[in-house]
Parts: C-alpha cells; structure tokens; sequence
C-alpha cells in the first residue's frame, strides 16, 4: 500500500507536470516532504477534453459532513488492482471514466506494527513519478459545489521492493511511451489495455532511504538503489 507521499518542487516534478500539459503559472501544486492519506493533493485529469491540475482529498470515498464531505468509514486511499474490475466497487466505475495522475517526487511505505515497524522513503533517481489514480467528484445537492476525491491503485508487491516492503507497491506509470497519453484520455475506456500495467514492474530506478518515523525523518543507514526492470 501506499499512504505517504513526497511532492518536491524540483525541476523533475515540475517538468513531468509541464509535459503533461500543466501551466505551472497558472495553477500551483500541493508541495509538501509529507502528505498524508485523507491530506489534499495535486491529481492531473482531463475534464471536457482538456487537462487541469486539480486538489482532491486523497480518500476515494467520501461521504457528507457539516454542508460538505469527508472522509468515510471505509479505506479508500489505495484502490487494489484486483477490484478494478469487479463491478459495484468503489473503483469499477472511476478506472473506466476518470483516472488521473499524482506527479511526486516519492513514496513512503511502513512494514510491521508498533515499536517493530519500519519506516522507508522511495525516491525517484533523478526523475518524478507519475502515479496511476482515479478520481471522483462529489456534488453537493444544495449549493453545488463539487468536492473532488482521489486514489492510488496498488498492484502486487515487486520482488525488488519486498526487501523494504512486501506487500502491495503503488502503479508507477511508464514516461517513455503513450502510456500516461492514454491514462488521462477520458474518452478511452478500453482498460484491457492497461492489464500488463497491473502486473509487478519498475518502469524507473528508485533509491531507498530508511528512515526513524515520518514525523521526524531522520535517516538510518545509507541510500540503497532499486534498478528499474
């Protein structure tokens, strides 16, 4: 699972944004070393043909709350790849019609429970990530107003990440070819053709950093390097 993200505002960041087709002098993302399941985040998205960055509260499921939404009761800031599929789940729908990207510099994972649990940050070498999410709008039926939430879908773990962390890892979408072109088209809803996507794969190399806990940061032993596939 994923449930911490790192968005920088580094050259990589900003130039994976830009060549999605996001004028960053327009709009401003999100940047935090931190951000956290339920937190706000940047989605890219295509809306009537045309690409926007927008903030969404990261948790798919939402639900009312004083006017508004929040988050509900139910788990939503991961969608499993073996859900996507099964019709009448929270993300059946979305993966057909509204699937956007979360540009970050990395990802964090925890491994165990309580005072056993391991703590390790994933970067990008050299390069962001564009994550595979979904997304969905929630309409408020009195004023109107449009609350915008968000998920990231995890696949199986891969065999070069269980060493840190063994269960699911987070889509990380390929730059180098039509991939994320056809990720973001609101109108392509052949998702067959991402099936290979939601198999194990590391489309880039990443470095490994343990560290003590989130809150502090603090770093434990040297930098490890994840060859991309």
């Amino acid at each position: 699972m994923c449930g911490r993200l790192n968005v920088t505002d580094d050259p990589f960041v900003t130039s994976l944004m830009e060549g999605l087709g996001i004028s960053l002098s327009d709009v401003k993302p999100i940047y935090n070393r931190y951000l956290g399941a339920a937190h706000k985040i940047s989605i890219i998205r295509e809306v009537e043909g045309k690409r926007c960055l927008d903030n969404a509260i990261w948790w798919l499921l939402l639900e009312k709350a004083n006017g508004g939404f929040k988050p509900s009761k139910y788990t939503s800031f991961n969608t499993r790849y073996d859900k996507l599929n099964v019709p009448r789940s929270a993300g059946y729908k979305a993966f057909r019609e509204s699937r956007c990207i979360i540009v970050a510099s990395g990802f964090g994972e925890t491994e165990g429970k309580g005072a056993k649990a391991r703590y390790h940050d994933f970067f990008a070498q050299d390069a962001a990530i564009a994550f595979g999410g979904l997304c969905r709008e929630w309409v408020n039926q009195d004023s109107g107003d449009i609350t915008l939430s968000c998920s990231i879908i995890t696949i199986p773990p891969h065999e070069k990440i269980k060493p840190f962390h063994t269960k699911a890892s987070p889509l990380m979408l390929p730059q180098d070819d039509d991939t994320m072109d056809l990720w973001l088209d609101s109108n392509f809803n052949k998702v067959e053709a991402f099936n290979d996507l939601l198999e194990p794969h590391l489309p880039q190399n990443l470095l490994v950093q343990q560290i003590d806990k989130p809150s502090i940061h603090a770093p434990l032993g040297e930098k490890v390097l994840i060859q991309a596939d």
